[in-house]
Order: C-alpha cells, then sequence, then structure tokens
C-alpha cells in the first residue's frame, strides 16, 4: 500500500521564539492554520526547496502545562494514505492497536512498537464512513 510522508508535528510553547529558532536553521513558514474554535495555531516550516518535508509547530492558545518537559515536545509522525480503510485493517490484522479510528474516513491514529505516535490521513477526499470504523471507539491515547 502505498503512503506518502507528510510531516512531523512538535508543540511549542512560546511560537514566536520557536519559529525564530527554526528560522535561524533556513525553514520559512510556508502554511497556517489558526483554529479559534479548538484555540490552537499550527505553523508548516520547511527549507526551501524541501517544502514536501515541513515541521509542524503546534501552538496551544492557553498555553500546554506539560511543556517543556522533552516527551510533551514531540507530537506525530503524518503520513498519506491511498485507502485508510484497508491499511488500518491491514495493522488491525497483524496485531496494531488502532487508538483513534478512521471514523470520518480521513485520519486515524496508531503507535509504533516504540510509542511513536503516527497519524494517518486519508490522500484526497475523505471516505465515507463504514463499520467497523464508524462506531469504533478510541483505545488509549495517540
Amino acid at each position: 500500500m502505498p503512503m506518502r510522508y507528510l510531516h512531523t508535528m512538535v508543540r511549542v510553547k512560546d511560537l514566536e521564539k520557536s519559529m525564530a529558532f527554526y528560522e535561524l536553521l533556513g525553514l520559512k513558514e510556508i502554511k497556517r492554520h489558526d483554529s479559534e474554535q479548538g484555540r490552537f495555531s499550527l505553523i508548516f516550516m520547511a527549507a526551501e526547496g524541501q517544502e514536501e518535508c515541513p515541521v509542524e509547530l503546534t501552538y496551544n492558545w492557553d498555553g500546554d502545562d506539560g511543556l517543556p518537559a522533552d516527551g510533551r515536545h514531540f507530537g506525530h509522525l503524518a503520513y498519506e494514505v491511498d485507502d485508510i480503510y484497508a491499511l488500518c485493517q491491514t495493522l488491525m490484522d497483524n496485531g496494531v492497536t488502532i487508538n483513534r479510528p478512521p471514523r470520518c474516513g480521513h485520519m486515524a491514529f496508531v503507535r509504533s512498537p516504540d510509542n511513536i505516535s503516527i497519524e494517518l490521513l486519508q490522500k484526497g477526499a475523505d471516505l465515507p464512513a463504514q463499520e467497523p470504523w464508524a462506531s469504533m471507539e478510541n483505545t488509549g491515547h495517540w
């Protein structure tokens, strides 16, 4: 099943300082999403000519008491997949826990054997909701 690497997400405590640091490394802001409802910002930064491999800076407007503990910074790896249901079924058939099932036909989360969170995103339009995914509960955390 083909998949495409999308990004790595890290949480940041001070958005301006973090962006300034990544700019010193040569990264530029290539995309931003501000969620009034969720009270967070996602800033994607990448090196020139490598826009397909960004780092996603996740900033929670109301702060994050877990930061700056090292374990709270790393968020997840993200991959775009051709068929999120088929991949999740393959993973489940091979003993992988689907922590956040693809109920919406768009997004799922699993964890590696080393407890690294992996986000799976459906390529293109969301798939229509279908069972068993639509009614499957979350397991653990992601």
